[in-house]
């Protein structure tokens, strides 16, 4: 009997895990449904009066939702698992990224890039999940080196190595956009990680350089040697995306169109917007405005006070996700952290600043908001570490206060 009674005093006593950060879990979910009403707003009109989506104005409103539906579930599971577990997952998680990036390059090729896999009607992106992927395999490879990362030849290069492999595969689909938003954000975890400033500055201006010769080899064996159709459609394609960011005006009608369209709906929102529903340069005049250009849209429909309002809430969320990592008593959780949230803020910045014209255009969706199940899904599921990392932050608190009482009742007992 009393040896029944000491295993449930020792059980009792276990540690329990915090709450889900409430307000993190809010934010996800705010961000989430207005998504799905953006696209709406963005989509429902140019697939009323199109017979390939069946002339329905729901049609990507019903498939994001199923999405959002897919996402949730991964989310809400993820949550329930303890983060640390990832530490172990983070191997096979890998491998089987590098194996699908592999695999798409035996693909066909879509809007100029072999970056999907089309399984029954459904786009599948590897890409979106290299990006968790490369964050935990970093963070479980720099925990583990701990101060033997601000060695060059031992710790820092093995480590920028595996992110050179993944940044190599997703350049030859290609997709420059989200091999720069990798890099980005491996950067960031390799910086928090402890690196040694002068190891990265010194890959920056390596990378620079590496890309500079490579184009330019590219571009000498191109002018020496025929090129077919998709190789000089894609040379053209990029040298009219660089010259449409310098100079948009000067090539209206083809370079500069996209750009001079989404800043159009930008300028027409005001400063109280047209209202929800009522953009006219969705209207066949924004190309992809559900998914690359959704932000012209939200621009021109809410105005440049709703623009705010998004703007200062998307900052919160991401200010708020990174108090919870640096929170964190676990090296590991704070790198996955950092580099969860630091990769939403990046790809965000990527997407609205090529949409305003703060950078060249480069073609990635902006998290939560844009139409796309591989990115929504890929972003939840991240979300759903974040809240897990967040249980572990609010417990130590709690255990706190259990270790004082107890204290406090052994000293009474004592006496």
């Amino acid at each position: 009997m009393n040896t029944v009674k000491g295993k449930t005093k020792q059980k009792a006593r276990l540690p329990k895990r915090g709450t889900p950060d409430f307000q993190l879990l809010i934010l996800t979910l705010l961000l989430v449904g207005f998504g799905l009403v953006m696209v709406f707003s963005s989509s429902s009109s140019l697939t009323l009066a199109s017979e390939k989506f069946g002339n329905d104005p729901l049609y990507f409103l019903k498939n994001q939702i199923q999405w959002v539906v897919v996402g949730s579930v991964v989310m809400f599971t993820v949550m329930n698992i303890h983060y640390s577990k990832f530490k172990k997952w983070y191997a096979p998680i890998f491998l089987l990224t590098l194996l699908l990036l592999l695999l798409v390059a035996f693909t066909e090729r879509t809007n100029g890039a072999k970056s999907w896999f089309n399984i029954g009607g459904l786009g599948i992106q590897p890409t979106e999940l290299a990006k968790i992927s490369i964050i935990l395999y970093l963070s479980a490879l720099i925990t583990k080196k701990g101060e033997r990362l601000r060695d060059l030849r031992t710790g820092y290069i093995p480590v920028m190595v595996i992110v050179g492999i993944v940044a190599g595969l997703i350049m030859m689909q290609p997709d420059l956009g989200s091999c720069l938003i990798l890099v980005a954000t491996s950067g960031l975890v390799i910086y928090a990680g402890g690196a040694s400033m002068k190891h990265i500055l010194a890959s920056i201006a390596l990378l620079v350089l590496g890309v500079g010769i490579v184009m330019g080899a590219k571009t000498a064996i191109d002018s020496l040697s025929p090129q077919t159709t998709i190789v000089a459609a894609d040379n053209n394609y990029k040298m009219d995306r660089i010259a449409a960011f310098i100079d948009p005006f000067k090539d209206a009608e083809d370079g500069g169109y996209n750009i001079i369209q989404s800043l159009t709906a930008l300028g027409e929102g005001g400063t109280g917007g047209a209202g929800f529903g009522q953009s006219i340069q969705k209207l066949h005049y924004l190309p992809y405005p559900y998914t690359d250009f959704i932000f012209a849209v939200i621009g021109e429909e809410l105005g440049f006070i709703g623009t705010a309002v998004f703007l200062l809430v998307y900052l919160y969320f991401i200010w708020r996700g990174i108090m919870i990592a640096l929170r964190c008593t676990d090296p590991f959780g704070t790198l996955v952290g950092v580099g969860v949230m630091g990769l939403i803020a990046i790809q965000a910045f990527v997407n609205i600043g090529g949409v305003t014209k703060t950078i060249p255009l480069t073609g990635v969706t902006l998290p939560f908001i844009s139409y796309g199940g591989s990115s929504l899904v890929v972003t939840m599921f991240c979300m759903g570490i974040m809240l897990s990392i967040s249980r572990e932050t609010n417990r130590p608190a709690k255990e706190e206060v259990t270790k004082s009482v107890t204290t406090v009742r052994q000293v009474r007992a004592t006496r």
